[in-house]
């Protein structure tokens, strides 16, 4: 009896994402909001779009660009777009306003997010307790790039009030307020951050680019770009996660095995901000970085709490199901459907 309920369990396992990709598409018209879609941090999602993935699975994507992840939220919680493509950690924050927020594919392994001093206006910096009543550029206030700022400061005993957070986004409107003086530090990602160490405009103090180096930061998997969405999204609309999942492991698994000038020949011209060899610079720092094939780590939500959670005493004494902002069952199928890419 037992025998044959295990047989039976895995057939229907078997049974259940055949079905799921049989389905007619229950959305075909998706809107993906993201902050700074430019960034190396969203490549996958430039890829799926540019290659014709999304195209392929049935779907018809908008993707609307803001200033950064904090904005693309407030887009979808707001009601204009269906998913974000944004830092993951929103769902926890999420979760504790009592939003439900389920992240269904990974697109970073690690952040990529580099804090730098500006050597012009801080030619004495030694440590990052230097920054205390410093004007500091991040993408967008409450954005993946705050939070960091903010996890880099709670190490060293400082708040958040004890600097002045401005944003500046992520293209050359970031570049123009490092190089003008009009901040001390920043804390932004490629192509920006590579573009500004080239040019001595920039020097790096914590650098997440690399996944070792990242969970020596954050002390374990730290989970970064994904797709997101309500979880009321996900249960209503299946069959267009699971397609919106597929086209992005394809992408995935098609920059891993891209060179450099694949990656220049897929992305637009205005992302290389006028510097082709920095950008390629730029996405061979951040290539180790991205997910190879979209899995969120099961230890990754913890690791995002607790960087929350050492900025802000009310998120640490919460009590959160972190199984509930994150689900891998869409990620298998589509590796299953495209084992290599």
């Amino acid at each position: 009896m037992q025998r044959r309920h295990l047989i039976a369990s895995g057939l229907a396992a078997a049974v259940l994402p055949q079905w799921v990709q049989a389905q007619a598409l229950d959305k075909p018209k998706v809107t993906i909001a993201v902050g700074g879609k430019n960034l190396l941090y969203y490549l996958p999602l430039t890829v799926a779009e540019q290659l014709g993935y999304f195209k392929a699975e049935g779907l018809n994507v908008t993707i609307v660009d803001f200033a950064g992840g904090s904005k693309a939220l407030q887009a979808v919680v707001g009601g204009s777009a269906d998913v974000v493509s944004g830092a993951f950690e929103h769902t926890i924050n999420m979760q504790f306003k009592g939003q439900a927020m389920r992240a269904f594919v990974l697109q970073g392994a690690a952040p990529q997010i580099v804090l730098g001093i500006n050597p012009k206006t801080m030619p004495q910096f030694k440590t990052i307790a230097d920054l205390k009543g410093k004007k500091i550029g991040v993408s967008a206030p409450g954005s993946s790039t705050n939070v960091m700022v903010n996890f880099a400061l709670a190490k060293v005993g400082l708040k958040p009030a004890d600097v002045s957070i401005i944003g500046v986004g992520t293209g050359n409107g970031a570049v123009a307020a490092m190089r003008s003086g009009q901040i001390d530090a920043m804390s932004n990602l490629d192509p920006v951050i590579t573009l500004l160490q080239r040019s001595g405009d920039l020097r790096i103090v914590s650098d997440t680019r690399q996944v070792a180096e990242s969970e020596k930061v954050f002390g374990g998997p730290m989970p970064a770009g994904c797709l997101y969405a309500p979880q009321a999204f996900l249960d209503k609309h299946p069959a267009t996660v699971q397609a919106l999942t597929n086209a992005m492991v394809r992408a995935l698994k098609w920059i891993q095995a891209a060179g450099a000038a694949d990656i220049i020949k897929a992305v637009p011209d205005s992302y290389l901000l006028g510097d082709r060899a920095v950008y390629i610079d730029a996405f061979l720092a951040a290539k180790s970085a991205l997910s190879p094939n979209g899995m969120i780590p099961d230890k990754g939500p913890q690791t995002a709490f607790k960087a929350l959670a050492s900025v802000d005493a009310k998120i640490a004494a919460a009590k959160l199901d972190l199984k509930a902002v994150y689900t891998n069952d869409f990620v298998k199928v589509a590796n299953a459907k495209y084992p290599k890419g």
